[in-house]
């Protein structure tokens, strides 16, 4: 599991980048997602969009696992926690409401997103605290957008990003990614059901790849996407 360590200003501080698309501060036991987009699927629905039901509990799944795995006590969400109002239905409700009891334990917080400002607030009995504006917790911005802050190391989500790696044969896989450079670290999608940004990293970045069980630093030399 990689270790990502900040610039060498804060390099004592450090964040576990794990294969579950989320990122774990050790020293506050706070899990960290972005772009988790519950009810995307019921959203889609509604628009008369025929998809099968699921993604949404899968996604509460993997999280409940990330948090036993972790033995988080908080839950930070930088934003897009849900999708929108549209997927807010009572089946969502419902999986939202039974998943935050398995959990009564964990502190939640979002980061409001875009797309949380469409869906509304959270329901009051799910417990959750909501901030409209970046969350500062030093050495960390923790906020949606990926734009520049003076207030701290920005952490955030928005961009879905991925990259293409190439093979030796011409084989291409798109795959999603942590980015970072000297002032953000952009997280990848939680949400599997969501496209990806394919980035172009510039000479200084660092890029490591969700590969299954694993997350893999890679030199962005070998990134596809990599401008010359």
């Amino acid at each position: 599991m990689p270790t990502f360590r900040l610039p060498p200003s804060t390099e004592d501080v450090e964040l576990d980048l794990l294969p579950g698309r989320a990122a774990f501060w050790r020293d506050r036991k706070t899990l960290l997602v972005a772009d988790v987009h519950v009810g995307k699927d019921a959203t889609f629905r509604a628009e008369a969009v025929p998809l099968p039901l699921g993604s949404t509990d899968s996604d509460l799944q993997r999280l409940s696992d990330l948090i036993r795995r972790t033995g988080a006590e908080r839950l930070l969400v930088l934003g897009d926690l849900y999708h929108a109002r549209a997927g807010m239905t009572d089946g969502t409700l419902a999986a939202l409401r039974a998943w935050r009891a398995d959990h009564r334990g964990v502190d939640i917080v979002l980061v409001r997103g875009n797309h949380d400002r469409d869906a509304g607030l959270s329901p009051s009995d799910l417990n959750i605290t909501e901030h409209d504006g970046p969350l500062v917790e030093d050495p960390f911005c923790f906020q949606h957008n990926p734009g520049p802050s003076e207030d701290g190391y920005v952490v955030c989500g928005h961009l879905h990003p991925g990259v293409v790696l190439r093979g030796n044969g011409g084989q291409r896989e798109r795959l999603a990614c942590f980015h970072a450079n000297p002032s953000r670290l952009v997280l990848p999608a939680f949400s599997e059901f969501t496209g990806l940004h394919i980035l172009h990293p510039e000479p200084g970045d660092r890029v490591a790849v969700v590969a299954g069980t694993d997350v893999i630093a890679l030199p962005v030399d070998t990134v596809e996407s990599a401008r010359p």
